[in-house]
């Protein structure tokens, strides 16, 4: 069974317009990977006023290459490239899928120092935008129709550390209508669990935002 037969409305994605991937080139990958250095540095570097002058004029610079070629949400590759890390989004944490199933999904990667929230340890509110952005990645491996996240609640069971190679799993847990309760754990390379997650991913009615 397909996302068509549950919902009839399917390609009409609630209020969503379709993305489909994008193809940046070579360019935009380099690009995505030096801002990620970039924020780590952002976070980290102490160079004092006279570096810090030039390192804003630098990033000015760049603003103003950038800045007449925004594109309306959907356009631009940033989300859009599943070929990069974090699909080339630089909110997103930069994992790589390395499973996508029906009865389940598989990310590996690992947090920098952009992700501390102190002593070396990952920020406790990023943890939640990894788990949101695999529960979504299970719902459309398991062919549910565009849904949003109704609620989202995460167990911190060990402190996650930043430079570690970590993978979470997850899965749909059940179906009720419109509701699809998912599941995911994040563990070290021990398989050491170090959050778990649960949520609920509710289906949009036509039309819906």
């Amino acid at each position: 069974m397909g996302p068509q037969d549950i919902d009839p409305e399917y390609q009409h994605h609630g209020g969503f317009p379709e993305y489909g991937p994008a193809s940046p080139g070579e360019g935009f990958g380099r690009f995505v990977a030096t801002m990620r250095r970039l924020q780590d540095l952002a976070v980290s570097a102490d160079p004092g006023d006279a570096v810090w002058d030039e390192a804003a004029e630098r990033a000015a610079a760049l603003v103003e290459l950038l800045g007449p070629f925004q594109a309306e949400e959907g356009k631009a590759p940033a989300g859009r490239t599943p070929g990069l890390p974090g699909m080339g989004s630089l909110l997103l944490p930069p994992w790589t899928l390395t499973r996508y199933d029906p009865d389940g999904v598989e990310m590996t990667g690992s947090f920098s120092r952009f992700h501390v929230g102190g002593n070396s340890a990952v920020h406790g509110g990023v943890l939640p935008l990894l788990f949101d952005h695999i529960f979504g990645m299970i719902s459309h491996a398991a062919g549910r129709p565009i849904s949003r996240t109704a609620f989202l609640h995460v167990d911190y069971r060990k402190i996650t550390p930043i430079d570690a190679a970590l993978v979470i799993r997850g899965r749909v847990t059940g179906i009720e209508g419109r509701k699809a309760f998912v599941a995911a754990e994040l563990v070290d390379g021990d398989e050491t669990l170090l959050a778990e997650g649960n949520g609920l991913m509710v289906r949009l009615l036509p039309g819906q935002p």
